[in-house]
């Protein structure tokens, strides 16, 4: 509610915009850019009835809102992901995987948080793919299921 409390301010300054950063559910391993549901505000931020009065009293005042939609991975906490471990499901494409040894990733492509870009899963016995932290498992663009799903994530905030 911080942010409400403070809307006469910034309407003063003249802002016509407000970016706001990851406010979705997150383990919290890259300052909520580690997305665990789209879907649901973290509670310490607040609930969707304080999004929607944001939303309603920040558009009384001409300021738009404008939210960081992290698409380009999910938590390994996410239930896409939690799914995509199993090789049968349908949300295993949402993800990029591929194969190798244990000891022998796909390539040499390094992580921007340090090490190899790509977690071994012993379980399925293939590497995912994290361009960030460990936790942070890229998503397949390349699957049209997956784009589907994002738009409808888009959809749920467009319509608040």
């Amino acid at each position: 509610r911080g942010v409400i409390s403070r809307l006469d301010y910034l309407q003063k300054l003249g802002i016509d915009a407000i970016w706001l950063t990851p406010f979705y559910v997150s383990p919290q391993v890259d300052n909520g850019y580690d997305v665990a549901n789209y879907t649901a505000i973290d509670p310490a931020y607040g609930t969707l009835d304080d999004f929607d009065e944001l939303v309603a009293q920040a558009h009384n005042r001409g300021i738009r809102i404008v939210l960081d939609m992290v698409f380009n991975h999910t938590s390994t906490e996410h239930a896409w992901f939690r799914e995509a471990l199993n090789k049968e499901s349908p949300y295993r494409q949402f993800y990029i995987w591929r194969d190798g040894e244990p000891t022998t990733p796909p390539n040499n492509w390094r992580s921007k948080f340090g090490g190899n870009a790509w977690q071994w899963h012993a379980a399925s016995e293939q590497y995912y793919l994290h361009l960030f932290a460990v936790e942070q498992a890229d998503l397949n663009w390349e699957n049209p299921a997956l784009r589907t799903e994002l738009k409808k994530v888009c959809e749920f905030w467009a319509d608040r």
